[in-house]
């Protein structure tokens, strides 16, 4: 039986080398998430960076996602121990961690989330046990229950890549070109040379070290066939927001047109 969080087959798909295509959450309503699935997406970020959702709209997105295929990821705003443990007892299938520097910065965030003796992960799990008779066999799950995934967005990160990609427990990264653009004096200059060569940089020395490479941008579908064909992996495109927005602004001009 799959788990509540549907990790299992988002795994599946990640290490079979299957492209993965998701789409974020901004608004506190949990029929997004259950619509986004219900599409067609086999993942879902929940967006805890740029919304103004509380965790109690975390843990609805969450929820809103069993019973369907998507699994569902939570991207937290900084690397902070404490910020991100309430999050990983509500059982998503991923934590993305925003704004890393460094792999001394990775690692503790790693290491933060899971259990002694790998790492410091204080124990209260709610949702994570269901299904599951006692601690001892639930900790010998918890560290397949759940994907860590570093989001590179800085040019610091970058440069320290190499370390990063070698960090034990830590099983992703995702590229966030805007903010990595943005450190290089270049925001939203994404065909910049030297914004070209760190997002290559990513994407290259991730592929090579073996995790599961991703990112968050726009529906940029030309972009995702380029990335893909280096080795990324997952793709969350776009946001419930800007769909609706698209869609209806369709509607709207072609209305308008008729007079």
């Amino acid at each position: 039986m799959s788990s509540i969080n549907n990790v299992e087959r988002f795994r599946e798909r990640l290490e079979n080398n299957q492209i993965c295509v998701g789409t974020s959450v901004q608004v506190c309503d949990p029929l997004m998430s259950e619509v986004a699935a219900e599409a067609g997406n086999d993942f879902i970020w929940i967006e805890m960076e740029h919304s103004h959702m509380s965790r109690a709209d975390a843990m609805a997105h969450i929820m809103a996602c069993r019973g369907t295929p998507a699994a569902p990821l939570v991207r937290v705003s900084h690397p902070d121990p404490n910020l991100i443990k309430p999050y990983l007892d509500m059982c998503p299938a991923g934590i993305v961690i925003s704004m890393l520097e460094s792999a001394e910065q990775t690692e503790m965030i790693v290491r933060a989330c899971r259990y002694p003796p790998k790492g410091f992960r204080g124990f209260g799990p709610i949702r994570n046990m269901y299904g599951i008779d006692s601690t001892a066999e639930y900790l010998e799950k918890a560290d397949d229950q759940i994907l860590i995934i570093a989001h590179i967005e800085t040019i610091q990160a970058v440069r320290d890549l190499d370390a990063i990609v070698r960090i034990p427990g830590l099983d992703g990264i995702s590229l966030g070109r805007n903010d990595l653009s943005g450190t290089l004096g270049k925001l939203g200059q994404h065909d910049d040379p030297e914004v070209l060569e760190a997002i290559d940089t990513v994407i290259s020395k991730g592929v090579e070290a073996g995790l599961h490479v991703g990112c968050s941008i726009g529906s940029d579908i030309d972009r995702v066939a380029e990335w893909r064909a280096k080795g990324m992996k997952w793709f969350a495109l776009s946001e419930e927001v800007g769909y609706f927005f698209d869609g209806t602004k369709e509607v709207a001009d072609k209305v308008h047109a008729l007079a």
